[in-house]
């Protein structure tokens, strides 16, 4: 931590170009950037990478980029600024890509259930694009799937949580015994425990629903950026790429 590598400085600077040009100065960039449903008619393959350099507010571009910078920095002066590179965008990307798998699952599961109790694909379809329905449908399906399939179908995911999960995953590789802390809990952790625990609560809320750190979080994109780090990281052991400058 502390300096401020080539690639990261030039990954903050886009990250802040793209937040100023949608938020400031009112560009509707998130229907061409953010990661949408492959099934929504904004979609486009190019939101993998994309949707990395958008944000939904200031404090999540500030924590992203400010993890970004901190836990980053030490990996990009360890590895060189390609093999930097090559990995913050395959986290990002896989995390994007496993985000999606997971919402496809989903989404099949309730759209499925919605056809064999003899809702057609017309009526699923003004759901998907209106949310409304008829109020018959909640004698045999909860309310939470509906408003579930219509949220996966309509709410694109933004941010380089993903790809920042998968630095978290390599740091912690990296620097096992670093200690770290949370705001709410100021009590320094060796990474090793700390960055687990991180990602566990991650995985809790994704499947159950329940998000301790508040609504509006891709938390198997969160999920998904870690276990492509983490892949990543053992292959890299296992071969000892050390030459990539």
């Amino acid at each position: 931590m502390g300096k401020l590598t080539e690639a990261i400085k030039h990954l903050i600077i886009l990250n802040v170009i793209f937040f100023a040009a949608s938020s400031l100065f009112g560009l509707n960039l998130g229907n061409w950037l953010a990661l949408y449903f492959p099934k929504n008619d904004h979609f486009g393959f190019w939101q993998f990478v994309s949707h990395m350099f958008m944000h939904a507010g200031f404090m999540h571009i500030l924590f992203n980029m400010y993890a970004l910078w901190a836990f980053g920095s030490p990996l990009e002066q360890m590895w060189g600024r390609n093999k930097f590179l090559f990995f913050y965008f395959s986290a990002g990307i896989g995390a994007g890509l496993i985000y999606t798998a997971v919402n496809y699952f989903q989404f099949n599961s309730i759209y499925n259930d919605l056809i064999s109790i003899g809702v057609g694909p017309e009526d699923i379809q003004i759901l998907l694009e209106s949310g409304r329905y008829n109020s018959a449908i909640l004698d045999q399906i909860p309310e939470k799937k509906l408003s579930g399939i219509y949220q996966i179908f309509n709410t694109p995911a933004v941010g380089a949580s993903g790809a920042i999960y998968g630095i978290l995953v390599a740091f912690g590789m990296s620097f096992p015994n670093a200690k770290l802390a949370l705001i709410f809990l100021p009590v320094p952790i060796a990474a090793k425990y700390f960055i687990p625990v991180l990602i566990g609560l991650d995985l809790f809320s994704g499947v159950t629903g329940f998000s301790i750190f508040g609504g509006g979080i891709a938390h198997f994109a969160h999920v998904g950026g870690a276990v492509i780090g983490f892949i990543i990281m053992k292959y890299w052991q296992k071969n000892q790429f050390k030459s990539w400058n």
